[in-house]
């Protein structure tokens, strides 16, 4: 009997119908069950290594949801933002200028206390991110799995940058406000420009923080999310449950 298995291009397509599957109605789902086995071959998604159609189906929802879970919990923690050189939050670009005014002076604390305190918030307002992803995938159409099966390796996590963006922000700048407020940064912030006006000739500068902290917290997200992807696709090790292992490791 010929065995049959699933391309490694084929993952991403099948992990967004999964999480679909599993959210959808009961009639939904098995529409985008046979739509996907269609896509990828006939039946495919029940003849790799004997799994049946719910094992697949399970297992592909759970790829999501390690990926997901794991990134947010990673920068979502302390110093998940401020420790991590690759989404590690500066001052916004109009003070970076009294950052540099004020290395001069000796007073470099301030700046260095306000950056930390903008990536305390960031870290505080991580996890708004994880609902999102799962209503995203929820109200995605089998031409949007189509056209990332088709795409590049980070096709998902592009569609979710795009479907994300707008929504993550409005969810994500109350909580870096509040944040800031407790964390002290709004007081850090005027210490600091107080210290730079003091000095002699220096330019009046301003800066959103709280549009800059949501930006930037949102690249640092996506980031990692693009390497869940690629990692869950091609990486045995990170296949972290018993289920993972058994659907993927016939790929």
């Amino acid at each position: 009997m010929k065995e049959h298995t699933i391309p490694r291009r084929t993952f991403i397509a099948a992990v967004s119908v999964g999480a679909c599957v599993t959210m959808a109605a009961p009639a939904r789902a098995l529409d985008l069950l046979k739509q996907l086995e269609e896509a990828v071959g006939g039946d495919a998604l029940s003849g790799v290594s004997g799994l049946t159609t719910q094992e697949m189906s399970d297992g592909l929802t759970e790829a999501l949801r390690v990926g997901t879970e794991r990134v947010v919990g990673q920068v979502g923690a302390t110093d998940g933002y401020n420790l991590d050189p690759k989404i590690h939050i500066p001052l916004p670009g109009a003070l970076q200028n009294v950052q540099s005014i004020l290395k001069k002076t000796g007073m470099s604390s301030l700046t260095d206390d306000l950056e930390l305190r903008l990536n305390r918030a960031a870290e505080a307002a991580a996890p708004e991110a994880k609902t999102l992803f799962w209503q995203t995938i929820s109200e995605m159409t089998f031409e949007d799995v189509r056209q990332i099966y088709d795409g590049p390796d980070d096709a998902a996590t592009r569609y979710f940058q795009r479907k994300m963006t707008p929504p993550l922000a409005t969810r994500m700048e109350p909580v870096v406000e509040d944040s800031m407020a407790d964390v002290g940064a709004i007081q850090s912030y005027d210490a600091m420009m107080k210290q730079y006006k003091s000095v002699p000739f220096v330019p009046d500068v301003k800066a959103n923080l709280t549009t800059h902290v949501v930006e930037k917290a949102m690249d640092g997200i996506f980031y990692y999310v693009a390497r869940e992807e690629a990692a869950i696709r091609n990486d045995p090790a990170a296949r972290t449950t018993d289920l993972l292992k058994k659907v993927f490791g016939a790929s």
